[in-house]
């Protein structure tokens, strides 16, 4: 299984742009789906409780199901802002979001069990790969925001035992709408109606959501159970603090669910060793229960992000405008922009032709010094030219500056 496990594309490529930018070259790295702090630093006042935690001797291990005190304030949490009823025995702590969700597919797939997720999205393929899943992908084309369809779900149901959702999508930037996610919702009850009738173990969904308080403004966040509250038994939620307060390195992650399905999670992450450091877990009690604090921060650090992702999409539409090969999709949140870049079939001034998304990469980075992420990163097949750009690492003045170099590159093509 080891062998057969296939290396991050995103990190081959943050590779090749560190060597660069080691050599002096000034690149808009915009491959990485985490924060740079000099551009987006955390909450000062959850930094000062985790040095005030490590100084009160917090720092032994935790509990495997996370720090009691924090279960609750995340059940306050969700109740309060989500309106969903979780109690703390339904609800999980790992270090991260990773964790979790690989302690998802552990728990409910055997090998063999079919898993079906839309393409592009972000590691569905490598956790199926290390639990011996039947992966079901369902591409999704700009038409739907690259999101799943009803339509396209429900023929992937029959025999499938994981569904896996996320919204805002990692890499699109996209948001699911709630009639989609309504019908998507009640199809898998139904499946599972239909199976208490045969004995079929049941189809579970994984729904993701730690990007969920990055929503620009009008797109609304919605969730399985307050649609079809049917499905609550059969969600698992997986969310932290990673993305909404760019505290990434924090390692603070947690689940919602079953009690029975976040029971065997806690087992087989307690195994691995897979828990939150216990200062910042005591820390983050503190974060979710000041919703005064939370406003604060997300009034300042929401709009920069979506400053940068205005300022990319404005770019790029301008450049459509002029007749280059390129059209971008409206922001909707988290800190992604898709962004189609048709350059394929052109030539470059040196003479080199660009025949996949690869060349076109490599041809941006070098004519000009942008980076960018293409979507079979994320399982999508095919090189019809999209592109993730993440915005959490550069300035608005990197943006700026980049932009005519792109539109610049793009036009010395023949």
């Amino acid at each position: 299984m080891a062998s057969g496990l296939v290396g991050s594309e995103i990190l081959k490529i943050a590779a090749e742009i560190r060597a660069r930018s080691q050599k002096g070259r000034k690149i808009c790295n915009l491959t990485v789906g985490d924060f740079a702090p000099t551009e987006f630093p955390i909450p000062a006042a959850l930094c000062d409780r985790v040095v005030a935690a490590l100084r009160a001797g917090e720092t032994n291990y935790p509990p495997a199901s996370g720090v009691q005190e924090l279960r609750e304030a995340v059940s306050r949490f969700y109740a309060r802002e989500l309106g969903l009823d979780y109690a703390a025995s339904s609800i999980l702590i790992a270090g991260g979001a990773r964790p979790l969700i690989y302690g998802t597919y552990r728990a409910l797939v055997d090998p063999g069990d079919r898993v079906v997720y839309p393409v592009p999205s972000w590691n569905n393929n490598h956790y199926c790969h290390m639990v011996g899943a039947t992966p079901v992908e369902l591409k999704c084309g700009p038409e739907s925001l690259f999101l799943p369809t009803r339509d396209a779900l429900i023929k992937a149901l029959p025999g499938a035992r994981l569904v896996c959702i996320n919204s805002p999508l990692n890499p699109t930037g996209t948001a699911i709408d709630a009639e989609a996610l309504r019908q998507i919702s009640i199809a898998i009850v139904e499946e599972n109606e239909r199976r208490k009738s045969t004995g079929e173990r049941p189809v579970f969904l994984m729904y993701d959501h730690i990007y969920w308080m990055l929503c620009v403004d009008g797109v609304q966040h919605v969730t399985p159970p307050k649609l079809v509250p049917e499905i609550a038994p059969y969600t698992v939620f997986v969310d932290g603090i990673s993305k909404a307060f760019a505290a990434t390195g924090l390692r603070v992650g947690w689940s919602a669910g079953p009690v029975d399905v976040i029971e065997r999670m806690s087992a087989l992450l307690g195994h691995v060793g897979a828990w939150a450091p216990r200062a910042e877990q005591v820390a983050t009690v503190a974060l979710l229960d000041d919703p005064a604090g939370i406003a604060d921060y997300l009034r300042t650090f929401r709009p920069a992000v979506n400053a940068r992702l205005g300022a990319l999409h404005a770019g790029f539409e301008q450049m459509r405008g002029e007749g280059l090969p390129v059209r971008s999709l409206p922001p909707m949140g988290a800190i992604y922009l898709t962004v189609q870049i048709a350059a394929m079939g052109k030539t470059t001034a040196a003479g080199a032709a660009l025949r996949t998304n690869e060349d076109v990469r490599g041809y941006l980075l070098e004519a000009a010094e942008f980076g960018v992420v293409p979507f079979q990163a994320f399982g999508y097949p095919g090189d019809e030219g999209w592109f993730r750009l993440s915005v959490g690492a550069v300035s608005e003045a990197d943006i700026a500056a980049a932009l005519p170099r792109v539109a610049g590159a793009l036009r010395a093509l023949k």
